[in-house]
Parts: C-alpha cells; sequence; structure tokens
C-alpha cells in the first residue's frame, strides 16, 4: 500500500523542465498548518483563514527569504479531489524555484507524495471507484479523441454502471441461494431455480459485450503495433513519413539508409497507430546492417499488424515473394508503392494489395480506412457511448464469467447449493475487483505505481 493516508503529501504535480508555471499539491490533514507555515500575502490573510475554492496572491518564504511569487488556491473538505484538505500553489515554472518550493513545504512538515498518491487518495475516500481511478491515468496518456472519449466515460463511471448492474444480478442470486441454504427442508421452487438461471444469464450476456470491447481498448490505450517491412529503398521511410505527416525518418535513394528501428505514433483517424519504420531486409555482411535486420524481424514478431512494402516500379525480387510468403499468416497488408511510377511488378494473382505512392500520397485515404477496418474488425463495435475495457479489466470479467458458467452447471445439474453458492462468490470477487469492491495492497500499488507524481 502506498505511504501512510495519516502524512499530509506534496508534489509537483507539472512536468519536469523550464515552462511558464509549475503546480505544486499538498493534500492532508495539515495542509492549510503547512500552507500558513510558508505562504505570505500582503493582506496578511492565512490559507487557514480564507474560504474554500479562492485563490491569493502573495509569496512563498522559507526562512524570511522570499522562494517565490505565487498564487495560492485552497480547497476545503470533503470537496476536493482527495476529500482531503488541498492547497495548490502556481509559480513559476523554472525547474529549480519549483524544487526549492516542495523543498520548503517537505521542510515545514509534509512528505513527498509517492506515484499516484492524489489519486490513490481519492480511491480510499471513495471519491472514486478502482475503474474510475485507472481512466486518469487513460485521460492522461489518450492520444486520439476517441481514446480520450473513452477514459472520459470511464471516469464518468460507464464502466462501473455496467459492473454494478452484473453484480447486481449475481448478488441477487446468490441472496436466493443463501435464503434456501439457511433453511434446507424447503426445495427450491421451479419459477425460482428459472429466476436465478435467467439472472446469471443475463449477467453472461453482459459480461460477453462488455469482453467484446477488449481488444479496441487495448488499442485505443496501447496503440497498434505496426511494423513497416520490406527490402531496401522499398520506399519504408516515406510511407512513414506521410502517414505522419512529418519528415520523422530519413529518405534517401541509397540503399540502406536505415540501419534501426523508428517508432512514432499516428492518429490514424482516431486509432492511435504505433509506426515502426525497420532497416531493408537482405542478406549482408555488414555488421551494422545485419543488426538492423535483425531488429527489424523483431519488430515484425511484435507487431498487430505488418505493413510490407513492395516497390512497384521495379520487378518483383524473390525476397518479396519470400517476406509475404513468411508475413501472410499474420495480420498484414500489402503495398505495392511508387505508383506514381510506371509499374513493372509483376504480384502473384492472390495477393491483394493497396496501390500507393509515399512520394504523392496517393492511396494513403485508402490505407487509412483498412487499418481502421483492421482494428474495428469490419465492425467497430465501441462507440463513445460505450466502454473499452482494459487488460486488467478483460482478466478479471473472464474469471467472472467462467463462475458464473460454473454456477448454472451446478444450479442446472441439481449438485448442490453449497457449490453453487461458492461458486458465485468467486464470479463476485472476481468482478468486484474491477472497481475495487475486492482488492489488495499489491493489486492497487501495481495500479496506482503507474501513474506519475503529483497525480
Amino acid at each position: 500500500m502506498i505511504g501512510s493516508q495519516i502524512d499530509t503529501i506534496a508534489a509537483i504535480a507539472t512536468p519536469p523542465g523550464e515552462g511558464a508555471l509549475a503546480v505544486l499539491r499538498l493534500s492532508g490533514k495539515q495542509a492549510l498548518c503547512i500552507a500558513d507555515s510558508v505562504f505570505q500575502s500582503p493582506s496578511g490573510r492565512k490559507p487557514s483563514e480564507v474560504p474554500s475554492h479562492t485563490v491569493h496572491y502573495g509569496h512563498v518564504v522559507r526562512e524570511g527569504k522570499i522562494i517565490d511569487e505565487v498564487l495560492l488556491t485552497v480547497f476545503r473538505s470533503p470537496r476536493t479531489f482527495t476529500t482531503e484538505d488541498t492547497v495548490e500553489i502556481s509559480g513559476h515554472g523554472g525547474p529549480l524555484v519549483a524544487r526549492l518550493v516542495l523543498e520548503t513545504l517537505l521542510a515545514a512538515g509534509a512528505r513527498l507524495a509517492e506515484p499516484g498518491e492524489f489519486t490513490q487518495r481519492a480511491f480510499l475516500h471513495g471519491r472514486l471507484d478502482l475503474a474510475q481511478a485507472e481512466a486518469v491515468v487513460d485521460l492522461i496518456h489518450a492520444r486520439t479523441e476517441l481514446a480520450l472519449e473513452s477514459a472520459h466515460g470511464q471516469l464518468a463511471g460507464r464502466l462501473s454502471e455496467a459492473v454494478q448492474s452484473v453484480r447486481d444480478q449475481l448478488l441477487h442470486v446468490l441472496a436466493h441461494i443463501e435464503a434456501h441454504l439457511d433453511f434446507p427442508d424447503e426445495d427450491i421452487a421451479p419459477h425460482s431455480e428459472a429466476e436465478m438461471v435467467g439472472r446469471i444469464s443475463e449477467a453472461r450476456q453482459a459480461l460477453e459485450e462488455l469482453l467484446r470491447t477488449a481488444p479496441e481498448g487495448q488499442v485505443l490505450r496501447q496503440g497498434l503495433r505496426t511494423a513497416i517491412l520490406g527490402r531496401p529503398n522499398a520506399g519504408k521511410s516515406s510511407l512513414m513519413n506521410r502517414l505522419l505527416g512529418q519528415d520523422r525518418t530519413i529518405v534517401s535513394p541509397i540503399p540502406g539508409t536505415t540501419r534501426d528501428t523508428v517508432e512514432e505514433t499516428a492518429n490514424l483517424g482516431g486509432v492511435p497507430v504505433t509506426l515502426i519504420d525497420t532497416a531493408g531486409l537482405r542478406a549482408t555482411d555488414d555488421p551494422v546492417e545485419a543488426e538492423g535486420v535483425r531488429r527489424s524481424e523483431a519488430a515484425a514478431r511484435e507487431a498487430d499488424l505488418i505493413l510490407l512494402v513492395i516497390d512497384g516500379s521495379r520487378a518483383l525480387e524473390p525476397s518479396d515473394l519470400e517476406q509475404w510468403e513468411r508475413h501472410r499468416q499474420r495480420p498484414n497488408l500489402v503495398l505495392l508503392n511508387k505508383c506514381d511510377l510506371p509499374v513493372l511488378a509483376e504480384v502473384p494473382t492472390d495477393m491483394k494489395f493497396i496501390r500507393i505512392s509515399g512520394m504523392t500520397g496517393e492511396g494513403m485515404e485508402t490505407l487509412k480506412e483498412s487499418i481502421r477496418e483492421f482494428v474495428w474488425s469490419g465492425e467497430r463495435r465501441w462507440t463513445p457511448s460505450s466502454v473499452a475495457i482494459s487488460a486488467r479489466h478483460a482478466d478479471a470479467l473472464r474469471r467472472t464469467l467462467e463462475g458464473a458458467d460454473r454456477t448454472l452447471d451446478t444450479l442446472q445439474g441439481g449438485i448442490g447449493l453449497e457449490l453453487a453458492a461458492f461458486e458465485l462468490r468467486g464470479a463476485l470477487g472476481a468482478v468486484g475487483e474491477i472497481v475495487g469492491e475486492t482488492t489488495t495492497d499489491d493489486l492497487l500499488d501495481s495500479i496506482f505505481s503507474q501513474f506519475c507524481l503529483g497525480k
């Protein structure tokens, strides 16, 4: 479990480096007292004497010396992010001055916050459930508008409501089973058993609908890892620059210019796509180029999608067909590049391809649409009004679904109510992990360690 909840914590909440502003956060029972000891305003009023949600001009002072000219905002419990007394200090954005203000707060009695500790306190104090707390990270890391909409929906409680509906169905069944266990002489009426089976079946359907959004959720959060493969000078770097809309990689008529993998994320119709430009695939005695080829092959193995680039202005070489055969069982798109030049390549009749030009941009919209169709598998199951679950949520939901299935088997097979109750409790424990109804310290540490300092 992250730090003691008794301590008053402080951290710089803005990114490191120079900027216009640096914001520091202070939260805990002693937040106002600590602020009183370091803040001086022209009016003479102390932070503990001012109304909640008000901003005040003054200076942060340590041992009589002015550290920074700041604006200080007071948020009184419980109407704060953590539900504790909170103070935010906005000062100048230099790394030195921000660090000195932080050191002043620590010297006055605060403890340096650990990653995610402010949000963890919001969860522990009941302001957010665990799914909503995770959405804070998704919101910060969102790289496209679709990812942002997904994070906003989860933060608003959309996933929590869906999970709670499943929990309510399962809890209702468990209550019926336990009532019959308390009065073993009374048999379960047929209509009661049918109702329990019906409720579990409804819960199963909701679980399956949530699980269907797992692939989209992974893409929205982590991006679609897409390796651009092909022999030297096929136009891989030109394609990457075209998709990014900027000159990210070096383009040269000299084969073998790219010696290492280059990664950058592009927003293709709301889908975050991590493009990986790779070294040209060919046999070589150059040890540096050979290492680049090895890394290209490794990138291909780890990719979610492969873009195989073929130079359409030249006759196909054996290496083109070899790469196509090697990767044709993997998710891939074959791109016949340089279609702005006379096409000399004769491709096999069963090779489906998209004609493009990395130089002119021809075919780019078709390529982008093909990538979007790959992500949504021809049918976009996730919409801004639904949820897109994470890998952790998917694991918990699968265990819930398995427990629900075993409960159905025991009820319908007449195996025994004790076993049905046992399986149902396990299912409820698994689904409760999503919103934090059932947690362990290791789980919380794993989740909140992903946050940045000050959040």
